[in-house]
């Protein structure tokens, strides 16, 4: 006699088909939206890396007495350090020049001002604390000349301070991500003093330069082709031994140059001041500085690299880690090298440059500041900054200012 089985009722069937349905679906939604959600999440995180920066208050002012001519500013780790720097402001003024540090009580700190403010002027309290100093060419009371360099873009303007003596040493000064060539003027002096010529270029999306295609930053990756025109108008002005001086994202441009260049045979020198040697360091910091999870920068990191992604990302072409990432190539290094950073930097820490120069003893020098911020290395000591690119200059035979008989 065969076991009889349990008879289970049609609508009991159901309703477990129907149950064990809602419940994939609903497995599969949610890992569906947790996908969805950390791509877009991811993507939004890569869209700020790619996206040009703007300048954004940092400081605020809380007092200006014309007729001390002071300035009293909220206290931070840049506005309370010793030297030089500007203040980018609205209202009457756009910059104002601010010097010495004269008291720092509580969460402010008076600064000697260096731009007249008088009773007509008013300043809005939002202001952005900077190291450029010198904000037009000039403020410089040295020779200059506006030309206009040819790129695959269209014309990107730049400033020649020629040298005070005919000669074929010139350099090409290249700005960071977000800023202009302005942020460059503080270099030209110590280069017109060793007898060199100077070229402060712009390049692909800079304000007064040609938009590439979608508007986002490469973060150098193409940038350094606009600046490679730039020695190419060097070059064809007489200039037959080049010296690159880069400025945080400037610098890993500059870097890009001493590698890929077409005019590497010219390249004698490169000059770094606070530079990026690897982005995904760099931008790895900021994630967890910003309480970002890793897998979320992972992921973020990622899409950049990623055409299909770029709707997303912003990026109008894949960005190439590897080949941004000096310290995976340093072996192709072929190029005298000073980096000039500080320990104080916490926008780009100096620890990749260390080990640029560990790994590349032979070709990189690295001068280290304490304290100083990030690009501020000049503002905060003139002198040992100066002093040290022209001895590295000397060094190097680069400077003297006679043109070569060849």
């Amino acid at each position: 006699m065969k076991a009889s089985r349990r008879a289970v009722p049609d609508d009991a069937r159901s309703a477990t088909i129907v149950a064990l349905r809602s419940t994939i679906v609903a497995l599969a939604t949610a890992f569906v939206s947790a996908t969805g959600l950390l791509a877009l999440l991811a993507g939004r995180v890569a869209r700020r890396v790619v996206t040009p920066s703007a300048r954004t208050p940092d400081t605020t002012i809380v007092d200006v007495d014309i007729v001390a001519q002071t300035i009293t500013l909220s206290r931070s780790d840049d506005t309370v350090l010793p030297g030089r720097y500007g203040l980018f402001t609205t209202g009457t003024k756009s910059y104002v020049k601010l010097g010495t540090v004269l008291t720092a009580r509580g969460d402010t700190v008076t600064r000697k001002l260096l731009t007249e403010i008088d009773e007509n002027d008013r300043l809005t309290a939002a202001a952005a604390f900077s190291g450029w100093y010198f904000a037009e060419p000039g403020e410089l009371h040295l020779p200059f000349e506006r030309v206009m360099v040819p790129t695959a873009l269209g014309p990107c303007p730049a400033w020649v301070f020629p040298a005070g003596q005919p000669t074929d040493v010139w350099a090409v000064h290249i700005h960071g991500r977000g800023t202009t060539r302005a942020e460059t003027l503080r270099a030209v002096p110590v280069f017109h003093a060793a007898g060199i010529t100077s070229i402060l270029t712009s390049y692909r999306n800079d304000t007064d330069a040609p938009r590439s295609r979608g508007g986002s930053s490469a973060l150098g990756a193409t940038e350094w082709r606009d600046v490679d025109r730039a020695i190419g108008y060097a070059r064809r002005s007489g200039a037959r031994r080049i010296v690159l001086m880069g400025w945080s994202m400037g610098g890993a441009i500059a870097m890009q140059l001493a590698m890929n260049s077409a005019h590497r045979d010219l390249i004698e020198g490169v000059v770094l001041d606070s530079p990026v040697v690897d982005w995904r360091q760099v931008l790895t910091h900021h994630a967890d500085s910003s309480g970002i999870p890793r897998p979320l920068t992972r992921a973020a990191l990622g899409a950049l690299t990623r055409p299909w992604a770029s709707a997303v990302t912003g990026a109008a072409d894949p960005i190439p880690w590897g080949r941004l990432d000096v310290l995976a190539r340093s072996g192709e290094l072929v190029t005298p090298t000073l980096i000039l950073h500080s320990d104080g930097d916490d926008f780009v820490p100096a620890q990749a440059s260390r080990t640029l120069r560990d790994r590349r003893p032979d070709l990189v020098e690295l001068e280290e500041f304490e304290r100083a911020r990030h690009t501020k290395l000049w503002n905060y000591d003139e002198e040992r900054w100066s002093s040290r690119i022209r001895e590295w200059l000397d060094t190097q035979g680069l400077s003297g200012g006679a043109a070569s008989s060849s």
